[in-house]
């Protein structure tokens, strides 16, 4: 991790160095101030985890400053050190958000074990954090639904790469599960236990993003009042995955490349540098390319970043995936509300299957959680859907909205076949006799299009 920041505060200034230098003898990186309004002045310029401040100050008391401090920069953790007399302005301090106090004259051991103390408090609350954050995608290659054949390429890819930590460009059109797959890529990782953070460049003015990616300090800009840690320090041993980075600017793509060659950021203002330690994976709706050869992109970031190329094909080209994805979505939504949906009739499943889905598994996902919030049946029916979606039909598809969608019988095949085995909630044995063949069959069939069996075949 990078090396804990903490502000030593007392207006007597040997006391202040001793304190500081026995803290930069433990590792950790320390500044002082003499004086309450000193501190606080460099709190607001610069980020601190800890600061260890005496209470007794002729200019502003510890006490006050824990409240300026908690304006200004409320996720610093503030130590406390008292003369015997003024124990109970300690304790008070504490019930005000202190962390800790210790006593005068002071005993370095002591005050080193609640420095300790707090740095791995401030690590296990942010952990603690990002675990409620992401409890329910924890394994996210469970919530990337596919059964076709380029999905479980998807599937395997990732699988792949998931333990390394190289660089991963995701691509494909908007709603496709970008981020699903980023997210996999993570917690399927060494990484999983660190941070994970996103960010979307698109739409983003270059000095802003930069000031998301890298940090400031104070007085970097317009606005700046105080320090910032950046995406890319908050995201140090994790991952940092920034969506649609076709977006960013060219001033901005050298920096970025220059982050990915040397592993360090500068915040803005600053001049001098952090190291970090990240995993970055990018994702893009745009052909990147072609931004290349256009002059939109640079060429060197390119490579830098196409190190692994993960492809999501839309949506209306894996069509076969549409009933395993709708019943995902139903029953994510329906536990969601509180509604036992039991399933989603023929002719509903038929107009799902027809719609081009212009928004893919983003457009499907809304149009379930729509369907289950407006539902009043213990089954999704067409009414259900929204009005654009349920005006669709095979019929219509292919007769009276446009021509047909020529495809070999194998994929039609494979198609029944998913949507059967969706219907059934892959209860091969139900699925079989629907098909009207028996469960040896179905698996050849399975394995002929690539589709997973699960379990092995039943013997002769």
């Amino acid at each position: 991790m990078t090396r804990p920041r903490l502000l030593v505060v007392d207006d007597d200034v040997e006391s202040c160095e001793v304190v500081a230098e026995a803290l930069r003898a433990e590792g950790y990186e320390v500044a002082t101030a003499q004086g309450g309004h000193a501190a606080l002045a460099l709190a607001t310029e610069h980020v601190f985890d800890i600061v260890v401040s005496d209470i007794r100050m002729p200019d502003l008391n510890g006490v006050n400053l824990l409240r300026g401090l908690r304006e200004a920069t409320p996720d610093v953790s503030v130590i406390l050190m008292t003369a015997f007399g003024t124990v109970e302005a300690a304790l008070e301090a504490i019930k005000q958000g202190a962390y800790d106090y210790v006593s005068k004259p002071l005993h370095l051991d002591e005050l080193l074990v609640t420095v300790g103390r707090a740095i791995e408090q401030r690590r296990l609350v942010r952990e603690n954090q990002r675990f409620r954050q992401t409890l329910q995608d924890r394994y996210q290659l469970g919530n990337i639904v596919g059964v076709s054949p380029c999905m479980l390429d998807v599937f395997k890819l990732i699988a792949r790469v998931a333990p390394t930590r190289s660089t991963v460009l995701i691509t494909g059109e908007s709603g496709t599960g970008k981020e699903v797959v980023a997210r996999a890529l993570h917690f399927n990782g060494p990484r999983a236990a660190g941070p994970f953070v996103t960010i979307d460049c698109a739409g983003l003015a270059e000095s802003l993003l930069e000031s998301e990616l890298f940090g400031h300090v104070r007085g970097a800009f317009t606005g700046a009042v105080t320090a910032r840690r950046g995406l890319f320090e908050t995201g140090h041993a994790g991952t940092v995955f920034l969506d649609e980075v076709s977006d960013i600017g060219p001033n901005m793509q050298a920096k970025l490349l220059r982050v990915l060659e040397l592993q360090e950021i500068k915040p803005v203002g600053s001049n001098e540098t952090i190291r970090i330690d990240v995993r970055l994976v990018a994702a893009t709706n745009k052909d990147l390319q072609a931004e290349v050869r256009e002059g939109r992109f640079r060429e060197d970031l390119f490579y830098r970043l196409n190190v692994v190329s993960v492809h999501l094909p839309p949506l209306r080209d894996r069509r076969e995936d549409i009933p395993a994805l709708a019943h995902h979505f139903l029953r994510k939504y329906g536990e969601a509300n509180g509604k036992a949906i039991g399933g989603i009739v023929p002719e509903t499943m038929a107009r799902l299957e027809a719609y081009s889905w212009p928004g893919n598994v983003r457009e499907l996902e809304n149009a379930i959680e729509r369907a289950v919030a407006v539902s009043i049946h213990p089954i999704l029916l067409p009414d259900d859907l929204p009005l654009h979606i349920a005006s669709y039909s095979a019929t219509t598809e292919a007769g009276e909205s446009g021509p047909v969608e020529l495809v070999p019988l194998d994929a039609v095949s494979r198609r029944h076949i998913a949507r059967v085995l969706a219907a059934t909630g892959g209860n091969k044995k139900r699925a079989a006799e629907i098909l009207g063949v028996d469960r040896r069959t179905l698996y050849r069939m399975l394995e002929r299009y690539g589709m997973p069996t699960s379990e092995a075949p039943p013997e002769d």
